[in-house]
């Protein structure tokens, strides 16, 4: 991504002055850094669980890596839409920008994504929570009569949804297939057979909510700086400025969502103990290390939008944030595939 600039009302960029923020075109390096970064998001579900495993000899579902890195794409392609929804209506508070002249959603692309990745899962679930190696070994009119069945075609029957949604000239209505998604996964999470299933989805209903709002907002808050770059330079740093607040009070629910879960699966007592000697306890500590270093960077891009000269230098940061956030999310999608720990 390139980086952002104020426009010449200040002279510095028509002067040459050192310090003076730099806009670069798209570049075949943008690409490669793209590629990389999604190569390396990749790589967390299918390496993971292999690294996470290691001397717990807990015994890993077949084809984790491949069902971990479906549900990457999954939750990415519920945050991208979820994001752009969330920005697009915070740009509408910010006095004088041009809320209307926003980057093209990226939602139908993430549709299809989502559609791919769920009907993937599905086929998983159809064949007994196995990989299918053909049509044959799938059976489809089984997912009808079971939980999990019926969740996975509600996620696929809603990214279709989502997709219609978002090519339609309301594409506000996509909230309902992006709800329908969260409300699946949350359930799906927590069985019947648990103790109090419906808190534990409740949970992960507000975790996931957040969470989505969160790391996709902030990748268009981002996108919308670059295109207000040169028309509404201040506007965009108004706008990062109104989504850091909101940020930090979906911090705040991620965070206490999280560790009631946590205790919820890992007793008190046990929770130190877990968190090095099973796969979900280092998968999990890994991805409260991220979060940490997610919050630094916040942190840091909302001091530069209060005390810089330029608070559109508040930009560097908040990127790094956003790539950081991809990890979170790779690592997350991890945590739903290693066994759960067993209460002691």
């Amino acid at each position: 991504m390139s980086s952002i600039r104020p426009t010449a009302d200040t002279g510095r960029e028509a002067a040459g002055e050192p310090g003076a923020p730099r806009v670069s075109a798209a570049s075949p390096r943008r690409s490669v850094t793209v590629l990389a970064l999604v190569a390396l998001a990749a790589l967390i579900p299918l390496l993971g669980p292999s690294v996470v495993l290691s001397g717990t000899g807990e015994a890993a579902a077949p084809g984790v890596g491949g069902i971990a890195l479906l549900r990457t794409v999954l939750f990415a392609a519920v945050c991208v839409p979820a994001g752009e929804l969330f920005v697009t209506r915070l740009a509408r508070r910010v006095p004088g920008a041009p809320w209307q002249d926003v980057p093209r959603g990226w939602a139908p692309a993430s549709a299809a994504a989502g559609f791919v990745a769920s009907l993937g899962l599905a086929s998983v679930v159809a064949t007994g929570n196995l990989v299918p190696r053909s049509l044959s070994d799938m059976d489809i009119g089984g997912l009808y009569q079971s939980r999990d069945g019926a969740l996975a075609l509600l996620e696929v029957n809603a990214f279709v949804a989502l997709g219609l949604c978002a090519l339609s000239r309301r594409p506000g209505t996509q909230v309902w297939p992006l709800a329908a998604v969260a409300v699946a996964e949350a359930l799906r999470a927590h069985p019947t057979t648990e103790q109090s299933p419906l808190i534990g989805s409740g949970l992960t209903l507000v975790h996931v909510t957040c969470a989505a709002l969160w790391a996709g907002g902030l990748l268009y808050v981002l996108r919308t700086m670059l295109r207000w770059r040169n028309s509404a330079p201040g506007e965009g740093a108004a706008l990062l400025g109104l989504y850091a607040r909101v940020a930090a009070v979906l911090l705040a629910a991620i965070t206490a969502t999280g560790v009631c879960s946590t205790l919820r699966r890992m007793p008190a007592g046990t929770v130190l103990d877990q968190l090095t000697t099973t796969a979900y306890g280092r998968t999990l500590l890994a991805k409260v290390l991220l979060v940490v270093v997610v919050a630094v960077l916040a942190l840091y891009a909302r001091r530069r939008l209060r005390r810089a000269a330029d608070p559109l230098t508040a930009y560097s940061p908040a990127r790094a944030e956003v790539v950081a956030l991809g990890l979170v999310v790779a690592v997350s999608a991890l945590l739903t595939a290693v066994p759960v720990p067993i209460r002691w």
